[in-house]
């Protein structure tokens, strides 16, 4: 499996850039992206990870998961839950990508479709979800409740709705 290191020089090369321009797009140092590159600094915050994806000219599934990312799946509030559908693809969770909570499981990616209120998540943003049933901690989980889905914050597990997924990393567009 392709380390992010070397993803990301392969992608600066792609794109044309040197380590100097690619560290003026993302704002750090030179030093850092020689690091990223290395792999002598292997997580990323979310920032750097959607600055890298901007300044790169791709987007951040390609840069979490090369090329062969899976196709970007829509969330609605109605219909079959995006690992559900037929072109889901589930992924496993980089190393390198800090999470709201402890997942090794397969997960899914996806934003929010057009005309879909997903507070706080908007179309655009992308969303990491990890399928589940179960309440594992304090934090913002996928839900149904009265026949639709919705992201919902849930502090202990409840009756009044099901669980559908838990809310891994969220990364908001520009």
């Amino acid at each position: 499996m392709e380390s992010l290191g070397s993803r990301i020089k392969q992608l600066r090369l792609r794109a044309k850039l040197n380590k100097a321009a690619l560290a003026r797009k993302v704002g750090v140092s030179d030093v850092t992206i020689s690091y990223w590159e290395s792999g002598a600094i292997k997580q990323i915050g979310h920032e750097r990870l959607v600055a890298l994806a901007e300044s790169l000219d791709c987007s951040l599934a390609t840069l979490l998961e090369g090329d062969s990312a899976p196709l970007l799946l829509t969330l609605s509030h109605e219909g079959p839950l995006p690992w559900e559908q037929v072109q889901s693809t589930a992924m496993t969770v980089p190393d390198h990508l800090p999470l709201k909570a402890n997942w090794k499981a397969p997960c899914i990616m996806v934003t929010p479709g057009p005309g879909s209120d997903f507070a706080p998540a908007k179309p655009g943003d992308l969303l990491l979800l990890g399928p589940t049933h179960v309440f594992h901690k304090s934090g913002l989980y996928l839900v149904e409740q009265d026949d639709k889905l919705h992201l919902k914050q849930l502090s202990k597990a409840t009756s009044d709705v099901t669980i559908q997924a838990v809310l891994l990393a969220h990364w908001r567009s520009a």
